[in-house]
């Protein structure tokens, strides 16, 4: 019996053991399995992050490459599609321009390192790299790729005359951009076979790579041959397809990291499996909220304006369509003003781009301070801004907000060390009930905004149906002035300049005169207005300037005065295109005087002063005009030495019936005199206005009481008659 039930204890023992055994076995093998899989699992996610990770950085690297080329065709547009280029780069003089603006700009710069000028026949007419000459022939420094880019531009004409792509040089690879040189509109007076076009090239050098992948998060990003062997890369081609080259980088490979991190972990204790699994789930929770706010972030950037930080104009189309939806819903109004800033321009040109940056970001945060709760607050373009909003009111709404906004940028505006003066021509379009679509709102405030700046500085503007069909009449009355001053259809009449002590004629003033085809004469009320809005008073005031000096030349003892524009006097070129006036006419430069208005001379006092020292170095007088208009300032008399001032007419009006009016036009007078300043007075009609301005001591005399303008054939018989009066003592002395 005890060995019996030994036995069966020994057994029941084996059997326990073997139990035991196969559990722990059936554990060991099912941890086993699922350390496999587990690790199976693991490896199979390891791979795919590593892929996904190299793919992301593929398709990063070639987003920076396109943002790179696009970056340098953005820059190829802003310089080639520009009226200053458009006028000195096809002038025989103006190659310092074209060497200052483009071959110079390309030192140091990381816009571009290379700036070339050619003509339709592929000859260089300027080649800088790195801000010097460069006498390497582009064949030789560029890749035959180069002219494809080029016959593109050339066969688009004026429809698309730009291409960028890359190029191979001598230095390696560049993004290259060849553009047609125009003015901004598009426009281009230069025929075939005498355009110009502009090349520049950026470099993809060790430095840029480095510096896009920082920019980027891209990790050992470098540039090799195109025959490199690397399993994630980026090629280059060139515009004719041939592969330049490649970009590659060191793969991060995430999920090789994290891999070795989680496997001693999950080899010691298999019990963490599932919590690992849970933490995998949250990273990738978590990488989703991140990838979808970074998505988000990005849509909304694409919206946005970088510089001023408000919506761009397609986050306004946006913002405006879901205005105008609310408003069909709620019955309420949609009022939209459109900004234009004035004297933008001026400020740019005078302080530099970093200035004017900062001037529009002061302006856009002062809007943020004037707009209502949920309105709509877009930069639309250089010195434009729109502000959307819903109102249950009528215009009335619009029209405060913008009164507001004129007595905001009515003051001046400290930027940086400098105090800058603006304004702002503001139209007003609305839309009662959202029955006005988007694109038919737009363009009633743009044009309200538009008749605005035609009335002058900061004003505001309601759309009114009128102004389609005055729009249509100024468009057609731009487009034929636009002809006459191509063609040389416009003239000029002279109106005679009087010496006061003698009476006798001793200039001229040269005036434009228009008599449009089909129309009759136009007033230079209407059409001067139009050219200073419309970018075409450069191009008449140089043609008044040309005409005159060649007219002037047949009258030596007469001296001429010329009008200039503002535009004119922003133009740096301008003193040179005097130069070339003086020396194509062969007239004498102390006969000539240009005449500057006080507005001008206001807004810009420094550049102002800059112009009229480069143009006194020609030998020409320089004239204040209109002088007591309304901003007379003897300061203004001493900072500038002005040769001669003109007295407004408003000051010669009622001299003789008004004690007050000669008191303050023999105070004026009297200011210039002590000063030795030589006074015209102009717009005197009668003989006794005559006769008090030279009391007062003006030495030179305009007005119709003497002659009306006439054109140069009377001012010559007017002469003729004169001389033969004065040749009479001689042939009676004679006889």
């Amino acid at each position: 019996m005890p060995a019996f039930f030994r036995q069966k204890n020994q057994a029941s023992g084996i059997g326990r053991h073997a139990t035991v055994a196969g559990v722990l076995f059936s554990f060991a093998a099912m941890v086993a399995v699922v350390t496999v899989m587990v690790l199976t699992a693991l490896s199979r996610v390891t791979d795919n992050a590593n892929i996904l990770d190299d793919e992301r950085s593929r398709e990063t690297t070639a987003g920076a490459i396109k943002t790179f080329e696009a970056q340098l065709g953005a820059t190829l547009n802003d310089y080639a599609a520009w009226d200053d280029a458009a006028v000195n780069v096809y002038a025989p003089d103006g190659m310092a321009w074209t060497i200052s603006n483009y071959g110079e700009m390309s030192s140091n710069s990381a816009l571009f390192d290379v700036a070339i000028v050619i003509d339709d026949d592929k000859k260089p007419l300027m080649v800088y790299r790195d801000g010097q000459p460069s006498n390497d022939a582009i064949d030789d420094f560029f890749a035959p790729s180069l002219w494809t880019l080029f016959d593109k531009v050339k066969a688009a004409g004026l429809a698309s005359p730009e291409a960028v792509g890359f190029v191979g040089t001598k230095s390696g690879i560049a993004a290259v951009g060849v553009a047609l040189v125009r003015e901004k509109s598009g426009t281009l007076n230069a025929p075939q076979g005498q355009r110009r076009y502009l090349i520049f090239a950026r470099h993809l050098n060790g430095q840029t790579i480095k510096g896009l992948g920082e920019t980027y998060v891209i990790q050992g990003l470098k540039l090799v041959p195109a025959a490199y062997d690397a399993h994630y890369s980026v090629a280059i081609d060139d515009a004719a397809g041939k592969a330049l080259g490649k970009l590659v980088w060191i793969s991060r490979s995430p999920g090789d990291i994290s891999y070795a991190q989680v496997r001693p972990t999950i080899v010691k204790a298999l019990s963490l499996v599932g919590l690992f699994f849970a933490g995998l789930l949250v990273i990738g929770w978590l990488a989703g909220r991140r990838l979808k706010a970074e998505e988000n972030t990005a849509r909304e950037d694409a919206l946005r304006d970088r510089l001023s930080g408000l919506s761009n104009r397609e986050g306004l189309g946006i913002a405006v369509d879901d205005v105008v939806a609310k408003a069909r819903q709620t019955g309420k109004n949609v009022l939209l003003l459109y900004l234009d800033l004035d004297g933008f321009k001026e400020v740019n040109d005078a302080y530099g781009h970093g200035t004017g940056d900062q001037l529009i970001r002061a302006v856009a945060a002062g809007l943020k301070v004037l707009v209502p709760d949920g309105a709509v607050l877009a930069r639309i373009g250089g010195d434009e801004f729109a502000i959307a909003f819903l109102s249950e009111g009528g215009s009335a709404d619009a029209l405060q907000l913008s009164e507001q906004i004129l007595d905001f940028l009515a003051e001046p505006l400290e930027i940086g060390r400098r105090v800058v003066v603006i304004g702002a021509s503001i139209g007003i379009a609305m839309a009662a009930g959202g029955t006005i679509g988007r694109e038919e709102l737009v363009r009633r405030a743009d044009l309200a905004m538009y008749k605005a700046k035609e009335a002058g500085r900061a004003r505001m503007t309601l759309y009114d149906p009128a102004m389609d069909a005055d729009r249509e009449e100024r468009n057609a009355l731009e487009l034929d002035l636009r002809v006459a001053i191509e063609s040389g259809d416009l003239t000029l009449a002279y109106q005679p300049l009087i010496d006061a002590a003698t009476h006798e004629m001793n200039g001229v003033e040269a005036l434009v005169r228009w008599n449009r085809p089909g129309h009759g004469p136009v007033s230079p009320d209407v059409f001067i207005p139009i050219a200073e809005t419309s970018g075409l008073i450069e191009a008449l005031g140089l043609f008044v300037l040309r005409k005159a000096c060649e007219t002037a030349k047949q009258w030596p003892e007469l001296r001429v005065a010329v009008n200039v524009s503002p535009g004119q006097f922003r133009n740096p070129a301008f003193t040179d295109y005097v130069r070339y006036v003086l020396k194509h006419t062969a007239i004498e430069a102390e006969r000539v005087t240009l005449e500057i208005t006080e507005g001008y001379m206001i807004q810009n006092p420094q550049r102002t002063r800059q112009s009229i020292e480069r143009l006194k170095t020609l030998g020409v007088k320089i004239a204040l005009d209109d002088f007591g208009s309304g901003f007379s300032s003897i300061g203004y008399l001493r900072q500038f030495g002005f040769d001669r001032i003109k007295i407004d007419r408003s000051l010669v009006e009622g001299v003789t019936e008004s004690d007050s009016q000669r008191e303050m036009l023999q105070a004026t007078v009297a200011l210039a005199r002590s000063l030795d300043i030589p006074v015209t007075a102009e717009g005197i009609e009668t003989e006794e206005q005559a006769l008090a301005v030279r009391l007062f001591g003006c030495d030179c005399l305009q007005g119709y009481f003497f002659s009306k303008p006439v054109p140069a054939d009377r001012i010559t018989e007017m002469l003729e008659a004169r001389r033969a009066l004065d040749a009479m003592p001689r042939q009676i002395t004679a006889a």
